[in-house]
This record gives structure tokens, C-alpha cells and sequence, in this order.
């Protein structure tokens, strides 16, 4: 396996399995900028990802993403997941159904020095 891949599974296992969110700022450079679409703004460096990823844990409290397959080229990891869990607290405004969600999605990583 890739030492980008490995870096980019260290990430996921340790925000989601393992409960981290240290692990980010060892594995997150201070000048990422991340985009999702459920976002209005970009995720900026560490601390931005941490905020990102605790709006998700606090909402489904047994939240879990698992790795489905990644692909590593050069300096980019592209990374194919699920995410599961129980939707547990507010998320974006949205008052919590106690209802199970599935939801997949694909991730690419461009990574530099290691972050």
C-alpha cells in the first residue's frame, strides 16, 4: 500500500474507529483547504476539519465511515467510503429522526509532505 493511502486510512480510522480528532493535526496541513457541497464555505486547515467532522459525530453519536476502496496516483488518493450511523442530534438545522442513515461518497486527497 501506498504511503499516501496509509496516510489518508490513518485519517479516517482515527476521526471515525477511533474517535481522534488529535490525529488531524498531525495528519492535516494549516493550509488545507477542503470543499464539500453541504458546505457554503470551504474547510480551512485543522481546525476547520475538526469543526467539520465534530458537526457530524455530535449528530449521529454512532457514526462510523468505512474505507470501500482507494486509488493512489502521484500526490492524489482518491477514496470511495460509506458512512453510517444514527441520526441522533441537530445537523444543519435539521431536529434529530433517530432514524439509521446510509450515505457514500468519494473523497480526493492531494497530499504534500506527508499531510
Amino acid at each position: 500500500m501506498s504511503a499516501n493511502k496509509e496516510i489518508v486510512r490513518r485519517l479516517v480510522n482515527g476521526v471515525w474507529a477511533d474517535r481522534n480528532l488529535a490525529i488531524v493535526d498531525e495528519l492535516i496541513a494549516p493550509d488545507y483547504v477542503g470543499h464539500d457541497p453541504t458546505q457554503p464555505e470551504p474547510i480551512q486547515g485543522p481546525e476547520g476539519y475538526k469543526q467539520f467532522v465534530g458537526m457530524y459525530q455530535a449528530a449521529f453519536e454512532d457514526g462510523m465511515v468505512t474505507i470501500d476502496d482507494e486509488i493512489a496516483e502521484g500526490d492524489l488518493v482518491v477514496t470511495r467510503w460509506t458512512g453510517r450511523g444514527t441520526h441522533t442530534g441537530e445537523l444543519m438545522g435539521i431536529a434529530p429522526t433517530g432514524k439509521e442513515v446510509t450515505v457514500s461518497g468519494i473523497t480526493i486527497s492531494r497530499l504534500a509532505n506527508g499531510k
